[in-house]
């Protein structure tokens, strides 16, 4: 699952040259990732972080509490830790960056399928320079302070919806749209749109690509 075209594509083709690798879907979005994750209950999704809609991060998460036999490969242009972090907790199998070449990707998968974690060497890196382990429970805090809601509101609004646009993604009323953002700004303590925005950015929920 991938927000650039030109990488899904170049990708499923790749993957159409292997005899032992099916591509069952694609799109660009986290929430129908989630959507077609239980429609085609695949072995292994590809999953993208930066995402319109609902985040990589979020999206993993929905999709491993639906169902847990689906393996999860982070792939992915970000290095940074809090990137790494989100994504570890969200209950990814492998971590893996876009700058990689496409024989690691299938190695990364067969070991990932096999029952095993996989991280790319630079991702290895920056865990072990953070002291962060991968198999600890270590919530990031954006996660401990709001609600899977909260969350996909707080993308939406740093990513430029109001409240009316928000409603209708969310399948809300705005007034609830309304509330989400107001009980943001409380338990943030941020006033501002731009405020909001940074903070998203600075926690892995949306991308300042986006």
């Amino acid at each position: 699952m991938d927000d650039h075209t030109i990488v899904r594509d170049g990708l499923c083709k790749s993957f159409s040259m292997k005899d032992d690798f099916i591509v069952v879907a694609d799109t660009n979005s986290g929430r129908s990732a989630i959507t077609l994750a239980s429609w085609h209950c695949p072995d292994m999704i590809l999953m993208d972080i930066s995402m319109p809609d609902l985040n990589g991060i979020d999206a993993t998460r929905q999709i491993l509490a639906a169902n847990s036999n689906i393996k999860v490969i982070a792939l992915t242009m970000h290095p940074e830790i809090i990137y790494i972090m989100g994504m570890l907790n969200a209950g990814v199998s492998g971590y893996i960056l876009k700058s990689c070449s496409f024989e690691e990707l299938i190695a990364g998968i067969k070991i990932v399928l096999s029952g095993e974690r996989f991280f790319c060497e630079e991702a290895r890196q920056v865990i072990a320079n953070k002291k962060y382990s991968p198999f600890k429970d270590k919530p990031i805090s954006v996660f401990s302070l709001l609600s899977n809601k909260e969350r996909e509101v707080l993308q939406l609004i740093a990513e430029g919806n109001k409240n009316n646009k928000i409603a209708d993604k969310l399948n809300i009323s705005i007034r609830t749209a309304e509330v989400h953002r107001a009980h943001l700004k409380k338990k943030l303590n941020i006033n501002t749109v731009a405020g909001l925005t940074k903070f998203a950015i600075s926690q892995g929920i949306t991308s300042s690509e986006m």
